[in-house]
């Protein structure tokens, strides 16, 4: 019944995070609120689980996104080659701030800002300035990916770091850093989810080094997890991707502003009220 229940709660775990991982509304901070509910224990290994499984999400990304993301493939001309290469070395520039502040501050965001009171707060402020940017939209300057120009990466790599913080959602922060650059709404997305690639592989690789460190290998039952929660976040993350750039096409972000409130006002009335 142990293990069955431990399915369970690994398939409802990455459901939630392979949706919400590339909607603005923050996978992390649902994870650790379903998991104050249901928690998935060991509590080492649960913080590991719910960094490792976004890897399935990132092989969604490399999957719908093969051809623009590969550089090698014969059929593209030469122009489109040196065009995907100068994709990915922006992308490199708009990681780099992320993996610097991510590196350095990784022990005091785990041990002090994973509170659930710090979920809601970020929730409800990032919901409000997600309304407050609709109802101001920039000029958009960048209609296609290959517009955005280092400057502008290098800027949208640093909204990334407010994503840090759980709660903030890592989509939303950049996203929000694409629109103020003058990134149309599906520039913004589809560049969020190439950042997406290197900064969730190495957070990836961060935390299992240091469960290795800390706790040693992973029980057998543990890796089973870990593969059965990649492997559902990569047929989710196929989904919820292809949702959220069709839904971007004809509407704006403002709903999951609202969204991001509602959630935080229920968590804070959930955790500290009731």
């Amino acid at each position: 019944m142990t293990i069955l229940s431990s399915i369970v709660k690994t398939i409802l775990l990455v459901i939630i995070q392979g949706v919400t991982e590339w909607l603005p509304i923050s996978s992390t901070g649902h994870l650790i609120v379903f998991a104050s509910i249901w928690p998935l224990e060991p509590a080492d290994f649960f913080e590991v689980f719910k960094v490792v499984i976004q890897f399935g999400s990132i092989l969604a990304v490399l999957v719908l996104y093969y051809q623009k993301l590969n550089p090698f493939d014969k059929r593209k001309s030469l122009k489109k080659r040196k065009q995907t290469l100068q994709l990915w070395s922006k992308v490199i520039v708009g990681v780099i701030p992320a993996a610097i502040i991510g590196l350095l501050l990784d022990d005091i965001i785990e041990g002090y800002l994973s509170a659930n009171f710090v979920i809601a707060v970020a929730l409800i402020a990032y919901g409000i300035i997600f309304i407050l940017v609709e109802k101001n939209p920039r000029q958009e300057k960048m209609e296609t990916i290959e517009q955005v120009d280092y400057l502008s990466a290098l800027k949208i790599g640093c909204f990334q770091c407010l994503a840090l913080i759980p709660g903030t959602s890592r989509s939303g922060a950049t996203i929000l850093g694409g629109l103020y650059c003058g990134c149309s709404r599906t520039v913004a997305s589809e560049f969020s989810f190439f950042l997406a690639i290197p900064v969730m592989f190495g957070a990836s690789l961060l935390k299992v080094i240091k469960y290795f460190i800390k706790i040693g290998l992973f029980s057998f039952g543990q890796l089973f997890l870990l593969l059965l929660g990649t492997f559902v976040a990569f047929v989710v993350s196929l989904f919820a991707i292809k949702a959220l750039l069709n839904y971007v096409k004809s509407h704006d972000f403002t709903i999951f502003g609202w969204y991001r409130i509602i959630l935080g006002i229920f968590v804070i009335i959930f955790f500290y009220v009731i």
